[in-house]
């Protein structure tokens, strides 16, 4: 079977306005969600990442310049990750239609992993 990396993207902001209740029961919604997936067989890892950018390592002249996030101004971010098991890329997309993610205003974006 083949393993899928499915990002989320989200913006922070879009939650801000929550309640502590309504976060909770939204954590509640993914973690059943995975627990499913789980089960299945189909959910290999999955981690909730923090809601900001991160660091960015390039090189230029022979130096590694370390740079805040990916972006210029950190309005998207990669706010979790899972790893899939499926036996093909639509059976993926099968598998990340079904995320909570996409109905509250996230992104998921889907990419087959590389056997080496």
């Amino acid at each position: 079977m083949a393993r899928y990396l499915m990002l989320l993207h989200e913006n922070p902001a879009h939650f801000a306005a929550m309640s502590p209740a309504e976060l909770q029961a939204i954590v509640e919604e993914y973690a059943r969600w995975s627990d499913g997936l789980l089960q299945e067989g189909r959910l290999l890892q999955g981690e909730k990442l923090r809601d900001e950018g991160g660091r960015r390592l390039t090189q230029q002249g022979g130096q590694v310049l370390v740079s805040d996030g990916p972006y210029a101004e950190v309005k998207d971010v990669v706010g979790g990750l899972f790893i899939l098991s499926a036996d093909s890329y639509d059976a993926a997309v099968a598998l990340a239609r079904t995320c909570p993610h996409l109905r509250y205003g996230g992104e998921v974006e889907l990419r087959a992993i590389e056997e080496v």
